[in-house]
């Protein structure tokens, strides 16, 4: 599993699962059966044509549940723990409960695609993961304000 989804799994926001090849047991078709009957009959506006049997419209993609990112990590964090996971990669990683080594934050950077210049400089790669690691649990989910996001 990838670091940024163990982020995301400890944060309680599930990811779709859509890897080729990694899917569970086929769901059951939900298409129209084949059918020799002609095309329905039905007013329908110019150009379109309903397939016999279908009644209802497609449905579009369920809307993502937004997980309470904040309060889960200030209720980690405490009054006491001295933790600000607001501003700092390493904090944020720690209320998790995951290594926040150097080491271990260039595997998330590299991870994240972080540009090649900062990886050699250890404050501009943590500025840059901390907002990018926001950046995406918002983009997945979490409930991130807009002034951490700048």
């Amino acid at each position: 599993m990838s670091i940024f989804n163990t982020i995301l799994e400890k944060l309680g926001i599930q990811k779709p699962a859509v890897s080729a090849g990694t899917a569970g047991p086929a769901a059951p078709s939900t298409s129209v059966p084949s059918t020799t009957a002609a095309p329905s009959t039905a007013p329908m506006s110019k150009g379109s044509y309903a397939p016999p049997g279908l009644t209802t419209a497609p449905q579009g993609p369920a809307a993502m549940p937004v997980v309470d990112v904040m309060k889960k990590l200030d209720n980690l964090a405490g009054s006491s723990s001295g933790l600000d996971w607001k501003v700092s990669i390493v904090d944020l990683l720690k209320l998790l409960g995951m290594d926040s080594s150097l080491d271990a934050r260039k595997s998330l950077a590299t991870e994240l695609n972080c540009p090649a210049d900062l990886m050699n400089d250890s404050a501009k790669m943590n500025t840059w993961l901390h907002q990018t690691v926001l950046k995406k649990i918002a983009e997945n989910g979490g409930n991130i304000p807009q002034s951490l996001l700048h």
